[in-house]
């Protein structure tokens, strides 16, 4: 009877040292992750900030079969949320509590777990470097006696579990991006008719790496030009080409804005009026970003040798930038037309 008495009390004294051993154990954390990705900060933010995209890159999510996802009415943005059910990796539900766009978001996760309910401060900084936008995914918070006492029985503690997710997480995020970056489209819309009209310009020669740098640099000129001297422009900027050397790697090519009407400049200004005339041309369409152009090229030049079109020599074909990068930072969305007058 005695040796019962004692085994409880030995038991009841681990019982006791381990309670206070657990509950002295640190209870603070705070772990992140950081990591570069070629892409603009903008369309990173906007990732991060749409809970429907977290599906596609978030490390626990895609390790769970069919999980139960709900969203709430706005799924991005403050107050957003983002609940799932699945028995791989329990259940839980995120919540944005504030953003500064395109900088920061900071959410809260509450996660259900076997030995009670976590709870996490969730936060994101995104910051503009040379090579792209630095991401750092961080958690913190304080865990509870049950979660001391369910992480003491585990193989490593909460940082060692949580840290190759968030690295996980920001290696899908990259990958996802990069792949809706690249993302493009090329519709040859066929023959149309092109209105033409008065237009202002500046003209170069340029080697053809050179065309797309020096022709940003144009049309800014151009269009500063414009608002300086109260000249309204119609429709979005567009780029003639004069002549096309691939043998000598050159180009000769014209920058510019459409005009309402004819606008006389002075003999010495670098920026002149021009006229396109009204003519029928063959039409093509790229969704995407501009390193694309030679195929969509290829594609019209094709269509006009399938369709026994003649290329009009007396006209240049020219391209007009209907969406670009101070429209929309992802180049997938990025609207160029291909217009290639004819016969």
């Amino acid at each position: 009877m005695k040796i019962i008495k004692y085994l409880l009390f030995l038991i009841l004294i681990l019982i006791i040292g381990s309670s206070i051993y657990i509950a002295t154990k640190e209870g603070n954390y705070q772990l992140e992750e950081t990591r570069i990705v070629a892409a603009p900060q903008e369309m990173i933010f906007n990732e991060v900030n749409e809970f429907r995209n977290w599906e596609d890159w978030s490390p626990w999510l895609r390790s769970a079969n069919n999980p139960i996802l709900n969203y709430s009415d706005e799924s991005s943005g403050k107050d957003a949320s983002l609940s799932w059910k699945s028995d791989e990796i329990g259940n839980g539900e995120i919540t944005t509590v504030e953003t500064r766009p395109f900088s920061s978001i900071n959410q809260k996760l509450v996660y259900t777990i076997p030995f009670g309910e976590s709870t996490s401060e969730m936060y994101w900084n995104f910051e503009e470097t040379e090579n792209g936008t630095q991401i750092t995914w961080g958690i913190q918070g304080k865990h509870s006696f049950m979660e001391k006492v369910g992480f003491t029985f585990q193989n490593g503690d909460f940082k060692d579990i949580m840290r190759p997710k968030l690295k996980q997480g920001l290696e899908n995020l990259e990958r996802i991006t990069s792949e809706k970056m690249a993302e493009y489209s090329i519709n040859v819309d066929g023959v149309t008719q092109h209105g033409g009209g008065y237009y202002m310009y500046s003209t170069t020669a340029s080697k053809i790496s050179q065309v797309n740098e020096r022709m940003t640099i144009m049309i800014t000129d151009i269009s500063s030009y414009m608002e300086k001297n109260n000249i309204e422009k119609i429709g979005n900027p567009f780029v003639l080409y004069n002549e096309w050397n691939d043998n000598n790697t050159t180009a000769i090519f014209s920058a510019g804005y459409f005009t309402p009407s004819e606008v006389i400049t002075p003999e010495e200004s670098a920026v002149l009026t021009g006229f396109m005339p009204n003519q029928k041309v063959v039409k093509t369409t790229l969704n995407g970003n501009y390193n694309n152009l030679p195929e969509a090229w290829d594609r019209a030049h094709a269509y006009i040798q399938e369709n026994n079109l003649v290329p009009l020599e007396a006209s240049n074909p020219f391209e007009v930038y209907n969406a670009g990068p101070k429209q929309t930072q992802n180049p997938a969305n990025w609207v160029t037309i291909i217009y290639i007058p004819v016969e």
